[in-house]
């Protein structure tokens, strides 16, 4: 089905009420794999990080990683989630190129965290609760790169390239309960149910869940049945999905496109489906695997894992402050109303701010900046806050120069220009570009001098009483000191020369 034959999303939601599970996978940031002690480091070559443990070697045995665990049970508790007294790992077994052992040590039946949920805070504010199923432990298969294709994917290519340093690197699997309620803003709860949780993983600490590394992805659920009826749907499952944004998409465009199929006479197929980011579109993949397809059936060479009752206890008093509960403490601090901490939190910067206010700025100075002038060039140049070429201490001391009057807004936009161009420091950028505000009181009175004389008509206006035509002199000078003047002093300086009181 091509996006042409949907059917409008008013259309689809008038009819059916979608129903939503999301899978999203964690790569956690520890230094070796889940069952050996290869590397995880990104960048090696290929194939240099394994060993006869994660490539599945005849005679090679696995030990769990007691990091990997922490972080399991971490995540489980950020998520109010039972946290097991005794679970094991099992072997989902199904064949593919790029899992050497040709099942994958996961956990089924037994996860080390279940019955959870989270919070989550929409655009207008209406908070959402999304029931947490499981969380549970696993390990990642290897990379397959597909070569030859016009696609990347298999279909089509001449060969395909396996690197195994991936193979085995630990993994949270985070599993909702249905999500139902939802209606028409399914696709934002989607979206913002998978950012709230990438900022409690990076609180948390356990990854840094950069999605577009893959160290973070979200499996989009999906299924729709019609209009007051309780039975589910047939669900389709769009895999891998790697930003925010591809979330939502992905979940407005299968309603769309499960409405149409049903709306037709069709059945919707159980199948996994592809995202693709340049129309918002899905197409498909395999006919989906059920649970007895795996044949699971527990890891003989893994001991099950039992977390002490008082080492979880403890994990829970080191909890940091969760995501949520601090950006309603900075709400209030920094005196912004919901709406405006929401547009913080969608534009990436809660953290930058934070830093930059750590670092001596005041709040409003520090928002100002990171949600103007730096969103505005992170926008042009397609990129996130985080990823420009300026730190929050930078931002702060800029603030700190305007705040002392070396710099005006406008010279502070060239400084923040230069220092994103690689020039140096805030103050290796003023000194370079020889930026700082003129503040000698006889410079700018002799420019305010030549401002009147040349500008005769004016002064004589602002002498009869109309003091708002000092602007255009307040312009003159400015020009003449290429905007290197303090346009409050130029004002002042201008009235007094005339004998106009401001």
């Amino acid at each position: 089905m091509t996006v042409t034959e949907l059917v409008s999303y008013e259309d689809a939601l008038a009819s059916y009420d979608p129903v939503m599970g999301l899978e999203v996978h964690v790569e956690l940031g520890t230094k070796t794999k889940m069952f050996c002690g290869c590397s995880t480091e990104l960048g090696a070559e290929p194939n240099s990080q394994t060993c006869p443990t994660c490539l599945g070697l005849p005679g090679s045995l696995p030990v769990v990683n007691a990091v990997g665990v922490e972080s399991a049970v971490k995540i489980g508790l950020a998520l109010h989630c039972e946290i097991a007294e005794w679970c094991r790992f099992a072997r989902k077994n199904y064949f593919y190129p790029d899992m050497p052992k040709n099942f994958q040590t996961s956990q089924y039946d037994e996860p080390i965290a279940f019955n959870g949920y989270l919070d989550v805070q929409l655009e207008d504010g209406e908070v959402f609760r999304v029931e947490i199923e499981r969380a549970h432990m696993e390990e990642d298969t290897g990379k397959s790169t597909h070569v030859g294709g016009a696609t990347g994917r298999i279909h089509g290519a001449s060969h395909s390239l396996l690197d195994y340093n991936r193979a085995g690197i630990p993994l949270i699997e985070i599993v909702t309960k249905p999500i139902e309620g939802a209606g028409e803003r399914a696709p934002e709860v989607a979206k913002a149910y998978v950012a709230e949780l990438r900022e409690l993983i990076k609180a948390l600490g356990v990854s840094e869940a950069r999605m577009e590394q893959g160290q973070m992805r979200c499996d989009v659920n999906l299924s729709l049945r019609p209009n007051g009826t309780k039975e589910f749907g047939t669900r389709s499952e769009t895999k891998n999905v790697n930003s925010l944004r591809s979330v939502e998409r992905a979940a407005r465009f299968e309603i769309q496109r499960h409405a149409a199929v049903l709306s037709s006479g069709g059945t919707i197929v159980q199948e996994t489906r592809h995202f693709h980011e340049e129309d918002g579109s899905t197409t498909a993949g395999r006919i989906k695997d059920n649970a007895e397809d795996y044949r699971y059936f527990p890891e003989p060479d893994l001991v099950p894992v039992a977390p002490a009752r008082e080492w979880v206890e403890e994990l829970r008093k080191e909890l940091p402050e969760l995501p949520r509960v601090r950006r309603n403490r900075l709400r209030e601090e920094w005196g912004v109303s919901e709406h405006d901490m929401q547009s913080i939190l969608n534009a990436g910067a809660v953290d930058l701010i934070a830093a930059t206010i750590d670092a001596g700025a005041d709040a409003a100075s520090a928002r100002k900046w990171w949600m103007g002038e730096l969103a505005r060039r992170a926008n042009e140049a397609g990129t996130d806050l985080a990823a420009l070429e300026i730190t929050p201490e930078q931002v702060a001391r800029v603030c700190a120069l305007v705040a002392e009057g070396s710099l005006n807004d406008k010279l502070a936009r060239q400084v923040i220009e230069g220092v994103l161009a690689g020039e140096g420091d805030p103050d290796a950028v003023v000194a370079g570009r020889g930026l700082a505000v003129v503040s000698d009181e006889g410079a700018l009175g002799t420019a305010v001098d030549e401002a009147i004389a040349a500008n005769a008509g004016i002064a004589d206006k602002i002498r009869s009483g109309k003091v708002a035509a000092a602007g255009a002199l307040v312009g003159a000078v400015m020009k003449a000191t290429r905007g290197q003047a303090d346009a409050a002093r130029v004002r002042e300086l201008i009235l007094e020369k005339l004998g106009v009181e401001g």
